[in-house]
């Protein structure tokens, strides 16, 4: 029980996909980079720049999925992470993608979500009577959906660990990684 889901597709917010990552790594954990088909994808970046009302995006990185979602056998990962940027919007729909997220809501895995990473466990109808933060842009679909919008850094309900944007990493990573840290230490005895 080492390994956690990272959820990405094209358009991925680049410092929300690699801050985590690299998070992981850092304590142990074995990153695997999910996606539609197991290829090449391009990140992006996202900023809200001054005098804009909407967000800007440039070309990031490129990440390569480990794994695609039908592959995955939700039983062998410990925690799963939603990352933000466009690609939640348009991968929100994949029946396996579907599947795993209502597992990881219904066993109570460590789960981490970021910006738009909501609309997923939005449409996996997961999120009706839970507190989370996300990007303020996202507030309706988390709302319409039945949960509850919380404009804070960092939101922790049960399992469920969620912040804003990209600049709020440094304030909800760490206590997903210390619930992830215990569900290993359990999952050991």
């Amino acid at each position: 029980m080492n390994k956690v889901l990272i959820i990405v597709g094209d358009a991925t917010e680049t410092v929300d996909t690699l801050y985590p990552i690299f998070r992981l790594q850092e304590d142990g954990f074995q990153p695997v980079v999910a996606a539609p088909e197991k290829r090449t994808y391009q990140m992006v970046m996202h900023q809200v720049r001054p005098g804009w009302t909407i967000t800007k995006e440039w070309e990031g990185y490129t990440i390569d999925a480990d794994i695609a979602f039908k592959d995955i056998r939700e039983e062998e990962y410990v925690g799963i992470f939603f990352s933000g940027g466009r690609a939640p919007e348009y991968i929100r729909e994949d029946k396996d993608l579907i599947r795993i997220t209502q597992h990881f809501f219904d066993t109570n895995k460590p789960i981490a979500s970021v910006c738009h990473g909501v609309e997923i466990p939005a449409r996996a109808d997961r999120v009706r009577g839970r507190k989370m933060a996300t990007v303020a842009k996202c507030k309706f679909e988390l709302e319409i959906c039945g949960g509850t919008y919380v404009n804070e850094p960092c939101v922790i309900d049960g399992n469920l660990v969620s912040g804003r944007t990209y600049h709020d990493h440094g304030s909800y990573i760490g206590p997903w990684i210390k619930m992830l840290i215990a569900a290993r230490e359990k999952a050991k005895k």
